[in-house]
């Protein structure tokens, strides 16, 4: 039985953390066992809002090694970089012919974007990011896109934009659907609902352990716990939403300890990075065998444009023909 196909992607950012992991990548390695995936670096997507692309290359080459270490197998998902298969573009001009601009603008994740960004005059690349994507997906003849429920209503613009295509020439596309994440997102050490490199609030994949309990040190908490033997509330601590994540078999004694102030906020901490730190162990091992032979690391790259550029090539012979463009 033909197993369905995943699109999923990341812009290029350099080095990843741990929300990444827990909103994206942690699903994505499950899944490529039971789909056949492929692994967008959206180095195009960058763009959007940064005009700066010097160190486009060298984040991507971060990421894809983070992407190795935390369990992404090359055989059965192939990575590789959007701007070296030049059909995302092509598909892209097609796909832009088919949505209007009010469509794009009621796009609420744009809306967030822009006041997230304090954007005060949006590039004509940024209003068509969810077309770029919807090109990214559907090339690939994508079925399933493992997404947050921030991105759903960019699912639903591949979908309408895929059912336009086979409305107006003929079946090309399948109609993708969203698969949600279970665990959708870890809040930054600061509180803020975003864990972001450009807030300085995150825990890197690739920190070691001093640099993981410092981090924790400085981490929000519940702001009427003071001290030791001060009543806590577990449901509103950053701290106490990290250990659901990295240390579920505590969960109930730190819940009850909390409360009760028998569990102060140091020791809650400590334990917490000590968990995190065992968790990022063989990812750190992994990264540094990546790090040290990064012409496997190329070679893996380069063997995954080779897979993705065979299958966008024949997705667009296909559109070709069905728009009778030669």
């Amino acid at each position: 039985m033909r197993k369905k196909r995943i699109l999923s992607g990341m812009r290029p950012t350099g080095k990843l953390h741990i929300g990444h992991y827990v909103g994206a990548l942690e699903n994505w390695i499950k899944l490529q066992q039971n789909y056949e995936s492929f692994h967008l670096i959206a180095d195009y997507h960058v763009l959007t809002t940064k005009l700066d692309t010097k160190e486009i290359y060298q984040d991507s080459i971060d990421m894809l090694i983070d992407w190795l270490a935390c369990g992404l197998d090359p055989v059965h998902s192939p990575m590789f970089r959007q701007s070296q298969i030049k059909e995302h573009a092509e598909l892209n001009l097609i796909f832009s012919m088919l949505i209007s601009v009010n469509r794009l603008e009621r796009n609420p994740t744009l809306k967030d974007q822009i006041r997230d960004l304090n954007i005060e005059n949006v590039i004509y690349g940024h209003l068509g990011y969810p077309v770029l994507q919807a090109a990214d997906i559907l090339l690939y003849k994508g079925e399933v896109v493992p997404v947050g429920e921030d991105q759903v209503p960019h699912v639903e613009i591949s979908r309408e934009i895929a059912r336009r295509f086979n409305s107006n020439y003929g079946e090309v596309f399948p109609e993708p659907e969203p698969l949600l994440t279970k665990f959708a997102r870890l809040s930054g050490l600061d509180g803020n609902a975003k864990m972001s490199k450009s807030l300085n609030n995150t825990i890197l994949l690739s920190d070691d352990a001093e640099t993981v309990k410092s981090k924790l040190r400085k981490a929000v908490t519940d702001p009427q716990k003071i001290r030791k033997g001060d009543p806590g509330n577990p449901d509103i601590c950053l701290v106490f939403s990290y250990h659901r994540k990295f240390n579920p078999s505590k969960v109930e004694e730190i819940d009850k300890n909390c409360r009760s102030g028998a569990l102060g906020c140091v020791d809650c901490k400590l334990n917490c990075a000590s968990k995190i730190s065992t968790f990022l162990e063989p990812i750190i091992v992994k990264r540094k065998y990546y790090e040290n032979r990064i012409g496997e690391v190329t070679d893996i790259l380069h063997d995954g444009e080779s897979k993705a550029k065979r299958a966008a090539k024949s997705t667009m012979e296909e559109v070709h023909a069905k728009m009778m463009l030669g």
